[in-house]
């Protein structure tokens, strides 16, 4: 079935009100404090529509009440508000194999919905700057913590992975004396480690955070070791893609990324969507 849900209503009812007071977090900064972005003149800009899917929580979902609802929907809420552009700004979401379509043929001016921005895709899409990155982590239980430097503290280890994931790539170039075990799913590696059959789990960080914090893990396990980025394995971090034509929203919405950055806004958002903190 296709997904249409077109939420204007959202941006001039309901804008996200974020707290003043910035939250304990370790979330990176993107941005050279150094760097200048200038604002472009989007006076002349009829409307701004971002396109987005709903099977990826918890940056883009559906909520209780039917309404567009997540991490990049309360951001593009957070950008308009810093543009000054919010009464032509909306949002839309649907299958993701209609979003590039729906960009092209000018229903929309953006998506923002983890487009990975290839070198094939750059040739026909700008993309901003990095808002957020998912890095690889370790996790282990708590009362059995891998200590700094990981390269030996995972001698004699044995590690959960998933079974031909990226972080399998990663945990075997980064780590390779490591002895590592490939699992299937997910759950079954959850439960090993809980059992004690493995010693640390190595997967995606925001995926971790959450079970962490579910009531499945009981309180049992904590991240080890520092955040692993891997660009050459995980790319270059969620962005936001127009079409070559429209490089003046891309140079907007980096204007309006800084300018996030700088006063907390994005950190407070992703503290809001990921409590336990994967950085």
């Amino acid at each position: 079935m296709h997904i249409r849900k077109i939420a204007a209503f959202a941006f001039g009812l309901s804008l996200a009100v974020l707290p003043n007071a910035h939250a304990a977090s370790d979330f990176p900064h993107y941005w050279d404090g150094r760097e200048h972005v200038s604002k472009p003149d989007l006076t002349t800009v009829e409307r701004i529509r971002f396109m987005t899917t709903v099977d990826y929580p918890p940056f883009n979902f559906i909520d209780s009440t039917g309404r567009i609802s997540g991490f990049n929907v309360d951001l593009v809420r957070a950008i308009c508000d810093e543009l000054g552009v919010t009464a032509i700004c909306q949002i839309e979401a649907r299958p993701w194999n209609e979003l590039q379509p729906t960009l092209e043929n000018g229903e929309a001016e953006a998506i923002i919905a983890g487009l990975k921005p290839t070198a094939v895709l750059r040739e026909k899409y700008n993309f901003t700057a990095p808002y957020i990155r998912l890095p690889a982590r370790f996790m282990t239980l708590k009362n059995t913590p891998l200590r700094e430097p990981l390269a030996n503290a995972l001698e004699n280890k044995t590690v959960g992975v998933i079974a031909g994931s990226v972080h399998q790539a990663i945990l075997a170039d980064y780590f390779p004396q490591a002895h590592w075990v490939g699992y299937p799913s997910r759950d079954l590696m959850f439960k090993d480690l809980q059992a004690k059959k493995v010693d640390a789990i190595f997967g995606d960080g925001s995926d971790l955070s959450f079970w962490i914090g579910s009531p499945d893990a009981k309180n049992c396990c904590a991240f080890a070791g520092g955040p692993y980025v891997a660009p050459q394995f995980l790319g270059d971090g969620m962005t936001i893609a127009t079409t070559l034509a429209n490089s003046k929203l891309v140079e907007a919405f980096n204007f309006a990324l800084k300018a996030m950055e700088e006063k907390g806004t994005i950190s407070e958002l992703y503290l809001r969507y990921f409590p336990v903190d994967f950085y």
